[in-house]
Order: C-alpha cells, then sequence, then structure tokens
C-alpha cells in the first residue's frame, strides 16, 4: 500500500519516491491512501500525477482507499484537468 505522509511538498517529494518505487514494482494491484494527507504544493500533485501515470504505465490496477478533501482541493484550484487523476478523485 502507499500511503502518502501528511507533507507532500518539494521537500519530501525525492524522499518518498525512493520508498515507493519498490510497492508500485512489487504488486499488481496498487492501494493508495491518501487520508493523513494534510499540506500539498504543486510538486506533490504533479508528483501523485506521475505515480499514478507510472502505476497505469505498468498495466497495474489502482484501489484508492481514502480520498483526501485537501488533494481534491488543490486539484481543483491548480485548475488541473487530467482524467487519469480525475477519475480517481471523483466523489
Amino acid at each position: 500500500m502507499i500511503k502518502f505522509p501528511s507533507d507532500l511538498t518539494i521537500a519530501q517529494v525525492n524522499e518518498y519516491q525512493a520508498l515507493i518505487i519498490p510497492i508500485i514494482d512489487g504488486q499488481d494491484v496498487i492501494s493508495i491512501d491518501d487520508s493523513d494527507l494534510a499540506r500539498i504544493d504543486t510538486i506533490g500533485v504533479q508528483f501523485i500525477l506521475a505515480v499514478v501515470t507510472y502505476i497505469i504505465a505498468q498495466g497495474k490496477e489502482i484501489k484508492w482507499q481514502s480520498k483526501s478533501s485537501i488533494l481534491k482541493e488543490s486539484i481543483q484550484q491548480l485548475g488541473i484537468k487530467d482524467a487519469i487523476l480525475l477519475q480517481y478523485i471523483k466523489d
């Protein structure tokens, strides 16, 4: 399971990327939990989009366990209309 931290900003992305790649590569169904997410910046949103895109490109399934309101708000504020990410955060 990928569990995003409470802060997903430019300061944490590189460190967190190294932790989740083995999780993605080692499973066919990837569960994502963003329930702890309290702060995210533009880089964090881009990182989540890249993670979701990578998972799909690997032919794996995503199960979004929790949908953070802060992530939804950030996507809306940034005006992101990417269908890949929006399908996982819709109500």
